[in-house]
């Protein structure tokens, strides 16, 4: 992963992408209707094979130019509004990262991968 760099008068802050994921990815566990993330590449696909705990899992961050894009792979509960979820993680995750780091957050993508009946 990379990272995106902010001068300030005092010198330089960078800040790693895996940072602004693992940010994002605590959003999602907050957000009512989003059961867990879903596994979207090799690295997460290992992880789950492996059994072990990724909780980056299922986020992509790109960083450039002090702009954030993210991209959320969800699984949400079975009867809730995915509209409505979906629309609430965005919202909660831009909010979140841009005061956390600073920097703007130019998309927050969210792919719905899957749907989970929860007891």
């Amino acid at each position: 992963m990379g990272n995106s760099s902010i001068d300030t008068h005092l010198g330089r802050i960078d800040v790693d992408e895996s940072v602004v994921a693992r940010c994002a990815a605590a959003v999602a566990d907050e957000c009512f209707g989003v059961v867990g993330m879903a596994a979207v590449g090799m690295k997460d696909g290992i992880v789950k094979l492996l059994g072990g705990r990724d909780s980056t899992r299922g986020i992509r961050v790109v960083m450039k130019d002090s702009r954030i894009s993210v991209d959320l792979h969800i699984i949400v509960s079975y009867g809730v509004s995915i509209m409505t979820v979906a629309a609430n993680l965005q919202e909660s995750v831009k909010y979140r990262l841009e005061q956390f780091t600073g920097l703007t957050t130019e998309r927050v993508d969210v792919y719905v991968e899957g749907v989970r009946v929860i007891d």
